[in-house]
């Protein structure tokens, strides 16, 4: 009897087994993956459109001015993938550049699918916020300059009323 059981059982989990190798094979085969390492990101609503562009932002983030440069050559054009890639640039490089990148950002997230803009919205973001604290920084640099020349200027007029003073102590000195 347990010879008998072993067997039906063997017989139960081979053809189960077998049932769904063919459901497997028989099922369609998987769409292809589309690559994600394109260094120039697109605006193709793909399974690689966010990780494309997070890819490119971190090699805008680290790139140095030498890949700035290269990279800037390579974007030129209208078209709003490169646009924004140009941003991207931009946004990481020197400060002259980002006023540059907030304007282009603004006029062409709306030509990025929607899945992309929020991500493209906080760059625009965390730019704007850089951009700001980079001006309150000249304010600020520029207040401390002008107080440090308002400092040397009553350092000078203390000096020259201290040499009045000596000058009007040693008269009384001298006067009998």
């Amino acid at each position: 009897m347990n010879i008998r059981m072993l067997l039906v059982t063997l017989c139960a989990g081979s053809l189960l087994t077998g049932c769904q190798w063919m459901t497997q094979e028989t099922s369609a085969p998987a769409a292809p993956v589309t690559s994600c390492n394109d260094d120039i990101p697109k605006l193709a609503d793909n399974v690689c459109l966010v990780d494309d562009w997070i890819a490119f932002g971190l090699a805008s983030q680290r790139g140095d001015s030498e890949w700035r440069d290269t990279m800037l050559t390579r974007l030129q054009g209208d078209m709003p993938h490169l646009k924004l890639a140009r941003a991207a640039v931009l946004a990481w490089g020197e400060r002259d550049g980002w006023e540059q990148a907030s304007e282009l950002y603004k006029a062409d997230i709306s030509a990025a699918p929607s899945r992309l803009q929020p991500l493209l919205r906080q760059w625009l973001n965390e730019l704007e916020a850089r951009r700001d604290l980079a001006s309150d920084l000249a304010k600020s640099e520029s207040r401390r300059q002008a107080l440090g020349r308002e400092r040397d200027d009553l350092a000078e007029k203390l000096d020259a009323l201290t040499a009045i003073e000596q000058s009007i102590n040693s008269r009384h000195e001298q006067s009998p």
